[in-house]
């Protein structure tokens, strides 16, 4: 819990700008193309082969070719990040199993939390354990950032990956800002 001191000198929650504190940062990630892809696990091969990496099947689990990544959601459900741009729809529409993949490119933003800390920093609004043995790196999962639902991703053992609705960004974004300068203190 925050010292009422620290307390006192924290920025207005829409204040934005100083990114990073002390040995973290907080910044936004690069444009990437984000696809939502619903399957049944007789298709995975088909479109793993599409995607020209192998879907995980187990919890928490991604897998990267690239500058792709599938990222496993759930037992059918796969978040899929292309930071190329490239069409990832274009190429799921190409297989014939059944499958449902939509773009939500528009609808996320990611935010890269980076440094010493930066597990600390997250956890000031997540409540997933994320030390490297119940989190390790390439460790993904649906959880919650404050009062928003979040996709989380370490991506190296001092690097975390946000995604989160765009609507909820500009909160998201203040809650790790506000998160790093209580960890720096």
């Amino acid at each position: 819990m925050a010292d009422l001191a620290q307390a006192a000198q924290r920025a207005h929650p829409l204040q934005t700008g100083h990114a990073g504190v002390g040995s973290v940062s907080v910044a936004l990630a690069d444009n990437a193309t984000r696809v939502s892809l619903r399957a049944r696990p007789d298709a995975v091969a088909a479109l793993s082969k599409a995607l020209g990496l192998s879907l995980p099947l187990k919890p928490k689990t991604t897998t990267s070719q690239g500058n792709r990544a599938a990222l496993w959601i759930g037992p059918d459900e796969w978040l899929l990040l292309d930071v190329d741009g490239s069409s990832l729809v274009a190429d799921l529409a190409k297989v014939k199993v059944l499958h449902s993949a939509v773009d939500v490119s528009h609808r996320n933003v990611g935010i890269v939390v980076s440094g010493k800390g930066a597990d600390a920093v997250v956890n000031g609004g997540c409540p997933q354990d994320l030390s490297l043995g119940a989190f390790p790196v390439g460790a993904a999962s649906r959880t919650v950032l404050g009062k928003i639902e979040i996709v989380l991703w370490r991506t190296a053992e001092d690097t975390f990956r946000v995604e989160c609705w765009r609507s909820f960004s500009g909160y998201a974004y203040s809650f790790l800002q506000e998160s790093a300068r209580d960890v720096a203190v």
